[in-house]
């Protein structure tokens, strides 16, 4: 009789574990488009597709179209590492896309491991990455952990920390791009080797066929003038060399210098989309029962808008062609997963600032900083006044770094030499305010922005001085744009919703980036990630 009901017993566990696959989506799709401002979503949309990736996730699923960023410096790795961790960098760690390790006395890349070895790269020292410089759990992680490991998770980018800070700690894989060999690679994190089907992929060499297509305009030029500015302005950069000012560009001339040229072309989204594809049958994603996590992100965008800006016809182009790569994206997941049984969200790292050209010329404020001329400059002035060579070691995230080291070795005065770079740093013109990082929750800025900062924060990967830029200031060269401050237009940024237990709408409620993990868990009933502080957007999800 004991026989009888233990089988029983084990049959209706069987049985509890089938029914509750009807209640979470077999795939989860995180989609990070680097650079992408919020405001593309309305700006571009007639040049959308009824069909495209865009259209669907705005009219079948929810946009919070008031998603921002929580921390500063709003940069590449600090934003997929937030999206996923649900955290900020002062939790998780990743304070910059690098920063300068006051322990180690050097810059770090956010995703080097000099302990492991590249996999398939084409140099002997690339490829030696992993992401052993986060802190915290991701959403991926804390997935695998859920049912045992069984779920699996890739990270699929053109850059490193685009594939490895979103699949977490305990991926099954990520994998990124080799400029130099065209080939898709990993680390000895992950494998030995290339699994089978990275191999079998980079066989096709892709990227060759690509480069020979070159970069051709979707529309007619009328069409990109109701969108940007007029082509071929000088404060556009010149990625594929200075005798090629506008499209379509021949991408041919720049093969002899290996592939990283692609990158900065809408056909570096194929690539990617292409790569996706082939993970997710490789894997058998969405089929074995449990839910995976595919972790995509699209680097090309960030190219293309910091050599061009947000008002360029390569970017409306960009976004125009990243619309369908999108769009073929969900085609095929309909088609291999099943339609409304994957959850898809789509959001960006960052946004991203104006050309400083083009606010100029549109008399609107804004201007340069030059790193390497502002180090000189500080040192000089502090050894005029404190007879004290080379204390600035760095300006990173537009923080100033001291030498601490030798600050101690000489016992000198802290809080004169940090008074006295304030108020040498407040009679320039890029700068809005600048305080001691001690005294971040302390300082006359708005309380929203000293949470900002504080957020950001972190004493070994942080510096001494924070320095606040004005609106529309970069520190930059004379073409081309960049982000990193917390103002609007590096920290508005898109949020759409869409598939399994998704509600349609959309709201202009203010949500976080760091929201977004939470939401997800809160859909797969699963914990959140070890550092959260979001919340789920409730809204957004089915009861």
């Amino acid at each position: 009789m004991l026989a009888i009901s233990t089988t029983n017993s084990l049959e209706a566990q069987k049985s509890k574990a089938v029914t509750n696959l009807d209640k979470a989506p077999r795939l989860v799709v995180g989609i990070v488009v680097d650079q992408m401002r919020w405001d593309y979503l309305e700006r571009f949309a007639p040049l959308f597709k009824s069909n495209g990736g865009f259209n669907r996730m705005m009219s079948q699923g929810f946009s919070n179209d008031n998603c921002q960023i929580g921390y500063t410096p709003s940069v590449t790795a600090c934003g997929h590492t937030g999206i996923y961790t649900g955290t900020v960098p002062a939790i998780h760690g990743i304070t910059g896309n690098a920063w300068y390790d006051t322990q180690l006395k050097r810059n770090v890349y956010c995703s080097e491991d000099r302990t492991v070895d590249g996999v398939g790269a084409a140099g002997a020292s690339d490829g030696k990455m992993s992401p052993k410089n986060m802190l915290t759990t991701s959403i991926a992680d804390e997935l695998r952990m859920a049912n045992n490991f069984k779920s699996k998770v890739v990270g699929i980018a053109l850059k490193d920390r685009g594939a490895i800070l979103p699949a977490g700690h305990s991926a099954n894989g990520a994998y990124w791009f080799d400029a130099k060999s065209g080939n898709f690679i990993t680390s000895t994190y992950y494998y030995k080797e290339l699994p089978n089907w990275v191999k079998q992929f980079n066989d096709r060499q892709i990227p060759d066929s690509l480069m020979k297509l070159g970069w051709k305009k979707s529309l007619a030029d009328d069409v990109y003038l109701q969108y940007a500015t007029a082509d071929e302005k000088n404060y556009e950069g010149k990625p594929f060399g200075a005798n090629q000012r506008k499209m379509p560009y021949d991408l041919t001339r720049a093969a002899n210098e290996g592939f990283g040229k692609l990158s900065t072309t809408p056909w570096g989204n194929t690539l990617t989309v292409e790569l996706a594809k082939a993970a997710v049958l490789a894997e058998e994603m969405g089929k074995d029962g449990v839910t995976d996590m595919l972790a995509v992100s699209f680097s090309s965008p960030d190219y293309v808008g910091h050599s061009f800006g947000p008002n360029s016809w390569e970017i409306v182009d960009n976004y125009i062609k990243l619309d369908e790569e999108l769009g073929r994206m969900f085609d095929f997941l309909d088609a291999t997963v099943g339609k409304g049984k994957y959850t898809a969200f789509l959001s960006a790292d960052h946004a991203v600032a104006h050309v400083p050209g083009f606010m100029k010329e549109n008399k609107l404020p804004g201007g340069l900083l030059d790193d390497k001329a502002a180090i000189s400059e500080m040192n000089a002035a502090i050894k005029a006044k404190f007879g004290i060579d080379k204390l600035v070691v760095s300006l990173t995230n537009y923080q100033v770094h001291f030498n601490r080291d030798l600050l101690d070795s000489l016992n000198a005065d802290r809080k004169a030499i940090n008074q006295f770079m304030v108020h040498y740093l407040m009679k320039k013109e890029y700068i809005l305010n600048a305080f001691p990082t001690s005294e971040i929750l302390t300082s006359p800025m708005p309380q929203y922005l000293r949470e900002k900062m504080a957020n950001g924060f972190l004493y070994n990967r942080s510096g001494d001085i924070q320095m606040v830029l004005k609106s529309g200031y970069i520190d930059g060269g004379a073409t081309g744009t960049t982000h990193g401050l917390w103002y609007s237009y590096d920290a508005h940024i898109p949020l759409l919703w869409y598939g399994f237990g998704i509600k349609q709408g959309r709201s202009n409620k203010r949500v976080f980036m760091h929201d977004i993990a939470s939401t997800v868990a809160s859909l797969l009933k699963i914990q959140e990630p070890s550092g959260n502080i979001g919340n789920p957007i409730e809204e957004v999800l089915k009861k």
